[in-house]
């Protein structure tokens, strides 16, 4: 999208918020999900601006019509699809009158959608993913560009699974806080908001438009690295039993392209994965945990994670207490084990005062020759220069970051947060881990040599943990 064409974006999304308090990301994942041709879900109680939500985003859209229902057991066809045709009939044909109706709507907003029947829940079925309406023998094109439901609950049956699945964004929606409580009352029920003015209304052209771009944005391998290992977590019950099906998958990277698209980007950025809690997860308490996940793993690559890289340091650390501390024990030319007269005077002035005689244990502390030496420090440079290459490209996952937060139009600032913290934290750890490497190094620099080189080359203590990707 041309930056012209993103800043109307921006002045859409900030008429939108405007009056709405707290609900900053409501807005703006109901007007990214209308772009990408997919339907949002709100969840929550009563008297949440679920509805005004649906109202103000079908001004987006120029000459959109706009149709909303609150849905009850009792709710009919007739109110949702439009009356039978009497004309029709008379002619042996069911056929309903949709004009005005669900079938011709462009935005639509169901309230309590799980509360009809399950004949008019599997209508809407076909209607939410293909956009058609079966009408009498033959099948109706709908112009729906996005419909929002709303409940208070989500029921666990097959019908209403299959529905829920048709809502690509789950968005639990709560009341306002206690921090945000007297801005609500100060904007009161009558928030003065007005339509968009039509110079920053979207219409088709418009959305062809974005929907070629789109189309266009790459999705590099790294990112579906990512994705297919968030599946496997999902598959194997690691985060509280999540499933998302094939077709959500795809539908989800096509609202990714679509992110990028309307920032100008020609790739899906790694950190429009942060979207995922409402894209993935069914609630707020499964979505936190995918929030979570990503938090922790966005930007961290596992093999050099701060834990892995604490074994190495921590077995060269160790490796080094055990070489400092190692003795030898010292024969003559003989065989037998050597004291020097000093040492000899010592144990016998012992005995004399009652210790115990002088045994022949004697050791000294080791030494090393400087091919060891050299060698315990090539690996030690090997592992800074590692940890090196880590803290670069850690700092380069933080401006990355920082760039994607100043320009994002979509993602949540609370999560963004989360991710920097994360990356700040692995930083200062890196760095400590290269300080205590650094120490390491000048111990094996001052091990006591060897008069006489040895000839023998010591093996990595870590190497077998430490992972080259």
């Amino acid at each position: 999208m041309e930056p012209g064409q993103r800043a109307r974006l921006k002045a859409i999304i900030d008429a939108l918020e405007r009056g709405l308090v707290e609900r900053r990301q409501s807005v703006r994942l109901c007007l990214l999900c209308a772009l990408a041709g997919e339907h949002t879900l709100l969840i929550g109680p009563p008297g949440t601006a679920k509805s005004e939500l649906a109202r103000r985003l079908h001004t987006v859209f120029r000459d959109a019509r706009y149709f909303e229902r609150l849905l009850t057991r009792f709710t009919v066809p007739e109110e949702l699809f439009g009356p039978l045709s009497i004309k029709a009939l008379e002619q042996d044909r069911y056929e309903r009158h949709t004009d005005g109706f669900l079938p011709d709507a462009s935005i639509a907003f169901i309230d309590e959608v799980f509360k009809a029947n399950s004949a008019i829940l599997n209508a809407l079925l076909t209607l939410l993913n293909e956009r058609e309406f079966d009408n009498g023998a033959g099948r109706q094109h709908c112009p729906l560009i996005s419909a929002i439901g709303a409940t208070n609950e989500v029921p666990e049956d097959e019908v209403g699974d299959a529905f829920f699945d048709r809502f690509l964004v789950r968005l639990p929606v709560a009341a306002v806080s206690a921090a945000g409580f007297g801005a609500l009352l100060e904007v009161g029920l009558d928030c003065g908001w007005t339509p968009l003015p039509p110079e920053l209304a979207l219409d088709q052209k418009d959305r062809t438009a974005l929907a070629h771009e789109a189309a266009a944005v790459e999705v590099s391998a790294a990112l579906v690295a990512v994705l297919a290992e968030l599946r496997q977590h999902f598959a194997a019950g690691q985060i509280h039993q999540i499933h998302v099906s094939d077709r959500r998958w795809v539908k989800i990277v096509w609202l990714l392209r679509v992110a990028a698209a309307t920032e100008g980007r020609s790739a899906v950025a790694l950190w429009d994965l942060l979207l995922l809690p409402w894209l993935t997860a069914p609630d707020a308490p499964r979505q936190a945990a995918v929030a979570d996940w990503l938090c922790a793993r966005l930007g961290v690559r596992e093999a050099f994670s701060p834990e892995r890289l604490t074994r190495v340091v921590e077995a060269f650390e160790a490796q080094l207490e055990a070489e400092l501390n190692a003795n030898d024990l010292d024969y003559d030319e003989s065989g037998r084990l050597r004291f020097s007269a000093a040492e000899l005077a010592e144990k016998v002035g012992d005995a004399k005062q009652g210790a115990a005689a002088p045994r022949m244990t004697y050791s000294r502390r080791r030494r090393y020759g400087e091919i060891h030496v050299g060698a315990r420090v090539s690996q030690i440079d090997a592992l800074l220069a590692r940890i090196a290459d880590y803290a670069k490209e850690i700092s380069r996952q933080r401006e990355s970051l920082a760039a994607y937060r100043a320009q994002s139009l979509w993602l949540d600032e609370s999560l963004t947060e989360r991710a920097a913290a994360v990356l700040a934290a692995i930083a200062a750890a890196i760095a400590s881990l290269a300080e205590r490497t650094r120490s390491a190094r000048a111990g094996f620099l001052s091990l006591p040599r060897l008069q006489e080189d040895n000839g023998v080359v010591p093996e990595p203590p870590a190497h077998e943990s430490f992972v080259e990707t």
